[in-house]
């Protein structure tokens, strides 16, 4: 969501080379250890959870976090990079705790129903949520005549598009919880105790007999999935910092506004996740899963290591490129990258119920959520090595 947006931020830092150079660093750095500090927390707090109410409060926090995102663009026109810098932190660190809230209810909530095609349409739309925001950034920037006299070294965007961008993001949040305290009010199935409307805060029966599996246990029994999708994302975390710093290989002065930094980067992101996306629908289709393979789905992940000296292969930075081809870099590097990572991870994290208890569900959702965190932190940590 933020790094989608990386023009803007590149304009708004662009007379400080240093927040210029690291700002992506320190948003996913912050971003990932703050999620997996608050789903290391609520991980263990498994017998009070309420995991609807988490998710509701996830919802109310990406609300006003991108509202004020929204306004800045207007409001905090003339404050200093080092002063917006601060600002773009404190959003991001609140937000990374919304989306810890989030994380941890969403998928186990949905792993204690026991069904995995639940759990992948978790992962789909997690896909989708990030398709949007790229498409919404790219048409935000094209709606809006590029700027007369851009700042050198930065990428012409005007604040307007940034404005429309981040309302969006407050638009769909808003959408969305709306329809899951309607799903809340609405569902009446007598067969799972579910905190409904009326049971939002008398959830106790359901709470009191739910059982506490220790990590280490879960760890013994999801030991190839768990490290799986924890090393698939720690490699994942690489490609933001290369992706907002590779450039198109066509002259800037020849080359359509497509290709232009301030919509080529949000392209990029776009051809990630649309791979991503294209990953996570693959594993509905059961002869093309490998839930019941662990080992395999682990190799894979750590066969995807070979994607990050791809990246210096491309146009990063304006340096060159070896292979001088967009094509390249978006379709085989991009597409494939976000491909193998949405097949990787829904696969573990639907794979995880067949290997615990019944009664083990949800908390074998909320540790696969953990590790999941886990690995996009130590990926974020990592990434300050190839700023």
């Amino acid at each position: 969501m933020f790094l989608a947006s990386s023009p803007y931020f590149q304009q708004r830092f662009s007379s400080s080379s240093y927040l210029l150079t690291h700002f992506p660093a320190y948003i996913t750095s912050i971003s990932t250890v703050t999620s997996l500090a608050s789903v290391t927390v609520l991980t263990r707090l498994q017998r009070s959870a309420s995991y609807p109410q988490r998710i509701v409060a996830s919802l109310c926090l990406n609300i006003v976090d991108f509202t004020l995102l929204a306004m800045s663009t207007i409001l905090f026109r003339s404050i200093s990079p080092q002063g917006y810098f601060g600002f773009l932190m404190l959003i991001v660190f609140t937000a990374s705790l919304a989306t810890g809230l989030c994380q941890n209810g969403v998928f186990a909530y949905v792993s204690g129903f026991g069904v995995p095609e639940y759990t992948q349409a978790i992962m789909t739309g997690q896909a989708i949520a990030g398709v949007l925001p790229c498409i919404a950034q790219i048409v935000s920037v094209l709606s809006v005549p590029e700027s007369d006299a851009p700042r050198p070294g930065a990428p012409a965007q005007n604040s307007k598009s940034a404005f429309a961008y981040f309302l969006t993001a407050t638009t769909v949040s808003l959408i969305t919880l709306l329809a899951f305290l309607y799903l809340l009010r609405s569902r009446s199935d007598g067969s799972r105790t579910v905190e409904t409307a009326q049971g939002l805060d008398n959830a106790q029966e359901e709470q009191a007999e739910r059982k506490v599996v220790s990590l280490w246990s879960l760890l013994k029994k999801l030991r190839y999935m768990s490290m799986a999708v924890f090393l698939c994302f720690a490699v994942t975390m690489f490609f933001p910092i290369f992706t907002q710093e590779i450039l198109s290989v066509r002259p800037h002065g020849t080359a359509p506004r497509l290709f232009h930094p301030s919509c080529f980067i949000p392209l990029a992101f776009l051809l990630w996740n649309t791979g991503d996306l294209v990953g996570r629908l693959l594993t509905a289709i059961p002869h093309l899963t490998l839930v019941r393979w662990p080992r395999v789905l682990f190799l894979l992940s750590v066969l995807r290591l070979i994607f990050i000296p791809l990246y210096l292969l491309c146009n990063v930075r304006g340096r060159g490129a070896t292979i001088n081809s967009d094509a390249f870099y978006l379709i085989i590097v991009q597409f494939l990258f976000g491909l193998t990572n949405g097949y990787i991870g829904s696969s573990c994290m639907m794979g995880a119920g067949k290997w615990v208890e019944k009664e083990e569900l949800e908390a074998a959702g909320s540790f696969m959520g953990l590790m999941l965190m886990g690995g996009l932190t130590v990926g974020s940590l990592m990434s300050f090595l190839a700023a």
